[in-house]
């Protein structure tokens, strides 16, 4: 158990924003201390937790420090007649999974040591090293995709040495000449009726395609429709595409880590045919933004965000 007790945040609005990383990084560490389980692995599962629940109305919104949700019946106990149970000894009883983190002697859902801890002991019963604790998120979320995010943002973590990963920047160089207005939604025939999921920005052919956040590749390749695309994951279950490119970034590979302004490939004309194909429509990037929720991922108009971006890396250069 916690010998040493954290300050409790009343809520993640009321906090400081440049505050809030360094609470929770020094949580982090403390739950690492006590349970061997890397800082970087509890700080994956946690961001998946909080941008989960700020992606569905379903769940409580986060309130502390962190972001994990464990449902009251199953931290007291499914046979517990009282789901607010608080006591170590009742929950442990009805085989609950709350547990008591900093030595209070109450095992409370309202205390972010407290969670933090139980969780990481859950997975500290399966091991502390990289296979065993994916054994273990595993059967916890019964979800592939959902450990493959949550190593992904480990990796992030550890590859930075730091939690506060969410600079941005537009997708090619500011200035640059290109154009683009609001174009998701809009009605696409080439094969098939459906609607535009994202954004098209024109270019010239060749110019450089950048990351536009912290991430990993997890997708490259061909797609009749996209032609030659990528698809980078960032800290905050976002998935962003980058289509009709005409070439990738020399030893760009899956799995890569990325970062904001990064070249990543380059404007094309690439798809709507087999692989090769283009020329078919004036080169332009298509780019556009996908939200994972635990459950499904969909796209979300990514020209606020653009717009966002392009502002604020413009206001750097002045």
């Amino acid at each position: 158990m916690l010998l040493t007790f954290l300050p409790q945040s009343n809520g993640y609005a009321q906090t400081k924003e440049p505050d809030i990383y360094a609470e929770r990084m020094t949580l982090y560490k403390q739950i690492e201390s006590i349970t061997n389980i890397p800082w970087y692995y509890l700080a994956g599962i946690d961001q998946y937790e909080r941008n989960v629940r700020q992606a569905r109305r379903d769940l409580p919104k986060a309130e502390g420090i962190t972001g994990i949700y464990i449902r009251p019946e199953i931290w007291a106990g499914i046979l517990n007649p009282d789901i607010t149970d608080e006591n170590p000894l009742s929950i442990q009883f009805f085989n609950g999974f709350g547990l008591d983190g900093n030595g209070d002697k109450k095992a409370s859902l309202k205390n972010d040591v407290d969670i933090l801890y139980t969780f990481a002991h859950y997975l500290q019963s399966y091991g502390t090293d990289h296979d065993n604790i994916k054994i273990g998120l595993w059967d916890y979320y019964k979800r592939d995709k959902t450990v493959g995010i949550i190593i992904g943002k480990a990796r992030l973590y550890k590859h930075f040495g730091r939690i506060n990963l969410d600079e941005h920047a537009f997708p090619l160089p500011v200035r640059s000449h290109y154009s683009y207005r609001n174009t998701w939604g809009a009605a696409r025939g080439w094969g098939g009726r459906r609607s535009h999921e994202g954004t098209d920005i024109f270019a010239s052919y060749g110019l450089p395609v950048r990351a536009t956040a912290y991430g990993i590749v997890e997708m490259k390749g061909w797609n009749r429709f996209g032609g030659w695309r990528i698809g980078i994951r960032d800290i905050n279950n976002n998935y962003h595409y980058f289509a009709h490119l005409s070439g990738f970034a020399k030893d760009l590979q899956l799995g890569q880590i990325v970062e904001p302004g990064m070249l990543i490939g380059g404007v094309g004309s690439s798809g709507y045919g087999p692989p090769g194909t283009s020329g078919k429509f004036p080169p332009h990037l298509h780019y556009g933004i996908y939200k994972d929720n635990g459950y499904t991922e969909w796209s979300f108009d990514p020209y606020p965000h653009l717009k966002l971006w392009e502002r604020q890396e413009r206001n750097k250069k002045k």
